[in-house]
């Protein structure tokens, strides 16, 4: 399963894009770990350097960047790779905080 479709990165704003427009961040994409429990929340993204922002849901919760070459490295505990959640919904970022 591809982690980032051509329809998502079409639906993905540039990182830096919520701090220009002080709109409230979305989170578009999630990634998550099926054999352990970290999750991964995409809400801007640069297809130049395939670096992310977003929210990472693993040990605490946690704004920050990631690359997308990163995560196509994690294996969880049996190996498995990380996958996208294609039923996911975008939902506003910080409403998964709480």
């Amino acid at each position: 399963m591809k982690l980032l479709t051509k329809e998502l990165l079409k639906k993905l704003p540039p990182i830096g894009h919520s701090i220009e427009t002080k709109e409230e961040p979305q989170a578009i994409v999630k990634w998550f770990t099926p054999d352990s429990n970290w999750t991964w929340y995409v809400a801007e993204y640069n297809p130049e350097t395939g670096m992310c922002w977003g929210l990472v849901d693993g040990l605490a919760k946690e704004f920050g960047y990631f690359t997308i070459d990163e995560i196509l490295k994690i294996r969880g505990p049996f190996k498995l790779p990380v996958e996208r959640d294609w039923s996911f919904d975008p939902v506003n970022l910080n409403s998964l905080v709480r």
